[in-house]
């Protein structure tokens, strides 16, 4: 099992510069890719696509989402579909929502029947400053579960259910890429990259069972990190 590379830039704007054209780059590989939430990738999206209008190789498919309609300003989709696909020329070959205003439960099921045992070239992480990622949550239940997709309950505002990937179907990829930015993330980066895994922080648990694993952190999130 691979550790985690620790890639440290001055800033957020230059974190998402490195992740649009990490995804630019998944754009002429093809394959299936995994996005995620947050304001660091929403500003990655956009730039990503101007680096890469042409996204017909790829599938597009989710880390998590909310229980919400797919307009929401809570979804997932919706803010990758602002920032991202309705900028595109031509669209990815496919799109797998998470249809999250199913229920948790449903949705959860749905997606685990359109994954199926798809292989997941890349995947970006957000990371809160609780340490979860996706919608996986200190001390949950959801941890210790081996379907690939899991319904949730929120462990933080906004407190509405959710549809989350789980942890063997993250560190199965061949390619997890966290993205983080920003002073509040420091202590959950440190606790996540800087000590021992533990299941208080969900990313310390997130190491890549055969392929490669890779945080972009801005200085400001990287800080207390040890020299």
């Amino acid at each position: 099992m691979s550790d985690v590379e620790l890639v440290i830039v001055e800033d957020a704007e230059k974190v998402a510069a490195i992740v649009a054209e990490r995804l630019a780059r998944a754009t002429r590989e093809g394959g299936n890719v995994v996005l995620t939430g947050g304001t660091t990738p929403e500003q990655a999206y956009r730039e990503a696509a101007k680096r890469a209008p042409d996204w017909s190789k790829v599938d597009v498919w989710f880390g998590d989402e909310r229980c919400v309609p797919p307009d929401h300003e809570h979804s997932n989709f919706g803010m990758a579909k602002h920032a991202l696909l309705d900028r595109l020329d031509v669209a990815p070959k496919a799109v797998h929502r998470m249809k999250g205003e199913l229920g948790k439960d449903e949705a959860a099921a749905d997606y685990e029947r359109e994954l199926g045992d798809t292989p997941l070239d890349l995947i970006l992480l957000g990371l809160g400053s609780d340490g979860h990622i996706a919608s996986l949550f200190p001390k949950a239940p959801t941890l210790q579960r081996q379907e690939r997709v899991l319904p949730a309950v929120a462990g933080l505002e906004p407190f509405i259910d959710r549809v989350t990937l789980s942890l063997p179907a993250i560190n199965g990829a061949q390619e997890i890429l966290f993205v983080i930015s920003g002073e509040s993330k420091a202590d959950a980066v440190q606790r996540a990259f800087g000590r021992e895994p533990s299941p208080e922080t969900p990313a310390s648990l997130v190491r890549a069972t055969e392929g490669r694993c890779t945080a972009i952190l801005d200085r400001a999130a990287a800080a207390a990190l040890p020299a």
